[in-house]
């Protein structure tokens, strides 16, 4: 499938042009304290729920009705040790129900409702993210663990905060976006009201990770998707226990080629299971090793990417603008799903209206996405898919008088948040 050269940074608004390129791979924050101070106002941990029967791997979700009897939660002997670090980013900037559980990944887990918390693995660092109750503009900070429990040593919090930083995307000003597709498109203007005005942003995954989350999502439910992930990140090296949950360091692709196929067809990933192996062993024979390979995606146009990903096993055109937009720096990548199709026919493009999806639509639709919001086209079409969910359990920020936000969930519908049809 061939797609359209498109420009690395099509023309877009004066705030916007002045981001810097986004080939340099160092994201740095804004100056902050070597050891910021204990923040008074900090969530209540949640106390820890009886280890469940070890499996293969070894952290199986605790069931249902014991994570309703954890939430919400009260504060513990561990509260007065916790120790929360500010990020350079607020609710406006990065909204979590908005950004963690919406399609871009299934490895985040909420391990506390009162206060909103999710807690999840970047990297080797196992951090809780929450945002501050007392801030005003709804700061989002981290809690670092070292065993799921007892905060980790102060050494390590500066390379968690960049960790961190590089894979929320912090560089982008998110702001300055949403005011540019706004002014750009009257549904979008409508739908970022909707959300609370801001807080939907795109991660910058590690790309190994997100290949696999996405060979998991083809055909799939959401539930079914992140017991898939959930399963192939306990072939990593376990960090820790937060909330019941056993958390692991995603695994490498020597760790993930030493899998059978047969191993994960008895854990139900059915054909999806010869995907995973075959892109596993596909990776470990790339020249230099597969992460240098995926790594070296970033650096090059999007058709190109597309083209590159497309040779893996399990991996089609709409799979592969997924992997492009959420991990490769391919701002402008338009993963075409229905809900997507559903949006361009009626505002876009409703001349296509009564028309079914193609492979060659599809390239029309993202066409009709960057010259309408520019190069970072992906980061509207991700705001315009959510706001095509609405019976979907997100947590949408309702601004209250004060400026503060408030948390209200709306009911979640089985099904994938994204259909996860791949053309190919």
């Amino acid at each position: 499938m061939r797609l359209p050269l498109l420009p690395r940074s099509p023309p877009l608004a004066a705030a916007v042009a002045a981001m810097p390129p986004r080939r340099r791979r160092v994201v740095r924050s804004p100056p902050l304290t070597p050891s910021p101070p204990k923040l008074s106002s900090t969530p209540p941990l949640a106390p820890p729920l009886e280890a469940s029967k070890p499996g293969t791997p070894d952290h199986d979700d605790p069931p249902h009705s014991a994570r309703r009897r954890l939430l919400p939660l009260a504060a513990t002997a561990v509260e007065a040790q916790e120790e929360w670090h500010p990020l350079p980013l607020s609710a406006a900037d990065l909204s979590l129900p908005l950004t963690l559980p919406t399609g871009q990944t299934f490895l985040w887990r909420r391990t506390s409702l009162s206060p909103l918390r999710f807690t999840g693995a970047v990297g080797p660092h196992l951090v809780s993210l929450s945002h501050l109750p007392d801030a005003e503009d709804g700061r989002l900070a981290f809690l670092l663990h070292s065993d799921g429990v007892c905060p980790a040593s102060s050494s390590s919090v500066p390379a968690a905060r960049a960790a961190l930083c590089d894979y929320l995307n912090a560089a982008v000003p998110l702001a300055d976006l949403w005011r540019q597709f706004a002014a750009a498109d009257e549904r979008f203007a409508e739908v970022a009201a909707r959300l609370g005005g801001g807080g939907a942003r795109v991660l910058r995954q590690d790309p190994l990770e997100c290949v696999f989350q996405f060979l998991c999502s083809s055909n799939n439910n959401i539930k079914r998707i992140e017991k898939m992930v959930w399963t192939l990140a306990g072939y990593g090296e376990r960090l820790g226990e937060v909330g019941g949950f056993v958390f692991h360091r995603f695994p490498t692709i020597e760790q993930l080629a030493r899998v059978s196929e047969q191993e994960l067809r008895e854990a139900g990933f059915g054909y999806r299971a010869k995907y995973i192996v075959g892109t596993a062993k596909e990776l470990q024979a790339k020249p230099g090793g597969g992460e240098k390979w995926l790594a070296s995606l970033r650096e090059k146009e999007l058709p190109e990417v597309i083209e590159a990903l497309c040779t893996l096993p399990g991996v089609g055109p709409k799979v592969a603008a997924c992997i492009a937009l959420f991990s490769l720096d391919q701002n402008h990548a338009i993963p075409v799903d229905t809900h997507v199709w559903k949006v361009a026919t009626q505002y876009l493009l409703p001349e296509l209206a009564g028309k079914s999806l193609t492979p060659k639509l599809s390239v029309v639709v993202a066409d009709a996405f960057v010259t309408r919001f520019g190069s970072y086209a992906g980061w509207a079409q991700n705001v315009l898919f959510i706001g095509q969910l609405p019976s979907q359990k997100i947590v949408v920020a309702e601004v209250t008088s004060d400026g503060l936000t408030t948390k209200s969930p709306t009911k979640r519908k089985r099904g994938g948040i994204r259909d996860h049809v791949e053309n190919k």
